[in-house]
């Protein structure tokens, strides 16, 4: 498994990220778990968690405890107020059982207003910078899943550590100012920004009955996986990926990420092609 430098943290992790989601929502608590310590096992030492991650806090509060030492967590909130996020991220460190977390960050910010509220006289930025200058924070996130140009703005009003946004072959199908990741990368680039990338093996919004617990449609087939993880993985400012929202596709995106090799610009060119030819398209914006 790759390492690299998560941005001006300085954190080493892994390519590859523990999503909260797959095992917070998997029916079986017992699988769960286990393909967690597996994973970390294989040698994934960052783990992406949130409260609205169905059960993930309470399910995986013993294995990231015990971990903790070996673990980078960057922890989320989807709460915009400053009474509201200290409550949450309070809770959230009583349920992992940990005193700090190393990265905590706004989870699905989707507009301006959203981010005026946050950075608003009450708004929950205000604690976030209270819990870093106590400790129990040590760096500042915002993650964005469906338009880039709120990722630009909030890097213009707050200078982030990280941020976590979809990085994958499909929004190049058809790239528009809401799904072209390109510019925030170079700025993430420029300003030593750590990356957490998502959706690297989305392949379309569902158009038939689901068959994964994804909101999205993934590709499933070796193949297909792989390219997609090594296509995000290969994209100049991405860190690590974050894995999907299943548990029963870990097993592939673990062993994508374990073979992992650079591709050239000509071979992303490719995949992007390919995964058009095999009806992809972009999550963002909505038709």
């Amino acid at each position: 498994m790759e390492y690299r430098t998560l941005g001006r943290t300085g954190y080493k992790v892994s390519t590859l990220t523990i999503g909260g989601c797959g095992p917070g929502i998997a029916p079986n608590v017992k699988e769960a778990v286990e393909v967690v310590e597996k994973a970390i096992e294989a040698g994934l030492n960052i783990v992406d968690i949130a409260p609205s991650y169905g059960e993930a806090e309470t399910r995986l509060g013993d294995i990231i405890s015990k971990n903790r030492k070996r673990l980078v967590i960057t922890e989320k909130t989807l709460e915009r107020s400053k009474e509201g996020a200290w409550k949450e991220l309070k809770r959230s460190l009583e349920r992992l059982k940990v005193e700090y977390f190393d990265v905590y960050q706004f989870h699905a910010v989707g507009s301006l207003e959203e981010l005026n509220q946050i950075f608003s006289e009450n708004g929950a930025m205000r604690a976030f910078l209270e819990a870093r200058d106590q400790g129990l924070i040590k760096h500042i996130g915002i993650t964005v899943h469906k338009d880039m140009r709120i990722v630009q703005k909030a890097l213009e009003v707050f200078d982030f550590d990280t941020i976590l946004i979809p990085v994958n072959a499909i929004s190049l199908i058809h790239p528009t100012p809401e799904n072209d990741f390109r510019p925030i990368l170079k700025i993430a680039r420029d300003r030593e920004v750590g990356v957490i990338a998502i959706k690297a093996i989305a392949r379309r919004r569902w158009s038939s009955q689901k068959r994964y617990q994804t909101w999205y449609e993934p590709f499933e087939d070796d193949e297909d996986i792989e390219k997609g993880v090594h296509f995000t993985l290969s994209q100049e400012g991405v860190t690590t990926y974050s894995m999907a929202c299943d548990i029963k596709l870990w097993p592939k995106i673990i062993k994508a990420g374990e073979s992992f090799r650079k591709l050239s610009e000509e071979e992303q060119k490719e995949i992007v092609d390919y995964f058009k030819s095999k009806e992809g398209f972009p999550l963002f914006p909505e038709q």
